[in-house]
């Protein structure tokens, strides 16, 4: 029998040791087929629906930063072309553009900015002053911007940051023009203590996960007007990061240090009310589940790890009829 410190052992359960009271998804333990390309400390993974494809950033010294894999879990390829510290990642994908977004926490020349990529790793665009942490807005500066999430009309939502100067949620247009913010620190409405997380809903609502305020936020997507927050789900530890299922009905949250994920019930149109937990999945004790995303055409529930360094998948048991953004 293997003893405990065996790496063999260790591996096998952070990959198995999970349960869930009413289990709405299952592991699937053949994803990806060669975890091996998982070299670093895996922070954030993104879901390109259109094309089948899941990127992610994983940090470590001499090893690529970004890794691409099929949704079936084959290693395609990976690249490192100035990404310092990945913090966040999201595909922007259209019939007729492959977009990677990346958030960069790195102290280095590329840190500190929020980038556009082309699926093969070609630098488009940089938001921010590469290398310099500010508050600025014009230029538009961040200081460890944690995520962004990029809606099809091309409009981004972007949480600065993680734990730095700036405690905001910042809303681009299309050419990157500042539409709305709301950049303060504290616990009242509207305001942030560590915004760590950013996704939509389908009746145009921001939702944000405000880590250090243990609570999640809610705006409206066109005048950034407060609408309400979640706190009752939260008491142990602040939510990490937050998706919808593609048919709206579920909010997917990770809770890091409690290595825990939470299915929660979405509320209806016009109403915020309170948190209600329909469905946990816990994980390994240390597998430290960072940065999720949910596969809008499958509804798989892709989970960035820093603790087990590795992402795992999560298939829904009942398959989705996609209404989100479709």
């Amino acid at each position: 029998f293997l003893p405990f410190s065996s790496p063999v052992l260790r591996n096998f359960t952070f990959a198995v040791s999970w349960r869930t009271e009413k289990s709405l998804y299952r592991l699937d333990v053949d994803w990806p087929k060669h975890p091996e390309y998982f070299t670093g400390t895996t922070f954030c993974v993104a879901v390109d629906s259109l094309n089948g494809l899941v990127y992610i950033g994983q940090r470590g010294d001499n090893i690529p930063k970004i890794l691409v894999f099929t949704e079936d879990g084959y290693f395609l390829r990976a690249w490192n072309y100035t990404v310092d510290t990945p913090h966040g990642i999201f595909a922007a994908s259209t019939l007729y553009e492959q977009s990677i977004w990346i958030t960069d926490v790195g102290s280095g020349f590329f840190g500190h900015t929020v980038k556009k990529y082309s699926s093969f790793g070609d630098l488009v665009q940089v938001l921010g002053t590469p290398g310099k942490k500010g508050t600025g807005l014009n230029p538009l500066q961040f200081d460890n911007p944690a995520e962004l999430y990029v809606e099809d009309t091309g409009d981004i939502y972007i949480v600065d940051g993680d734990g730095g100067l700036n405690n905001r949620l910042i809303k681009l247009s299309q050419d990157f023009m500042i539409l709305w913010l709301h950049g303060e620190n504290g616990t009242g409405p509207a305001k942030f203590n560590i915004p760590h997380s950013v996704t939509l809903d389908s009746a145009g609502r921001v939702w944000v996960a405000d880590r250090g305020n243990k609570r999640i936020q809610v705006f409206d997507k066109d005048t950034g007007e407060w609408l309400g927050a979640w706190n009752n789900c939260f008491t142990e530890e602040g939510p990490s990061s937050v998706r919808f299922t593609p048919d709206g009905k579920y909010l997917i949250v990770a809770q890091l240090n409690l290595s825990r994920l939470s299915v929660v019930a979405a509320p209806p149109v016009g109403s915020i009310g309170e948190c209600s937990v329909i469905s946990t999945i816990q994980l390994a004790d240390q597998v430290l589940p960072h940065l999720l995303e949910v596969d809008r055409k499958t509804g798989a529930v892709y989970v960035a790890e820093i603790g087990a360094k590795q992402v795992q998948k999560y298939v829904p048991l009942n398959s989705y009829v996609p209404a989100f953004g479709s």
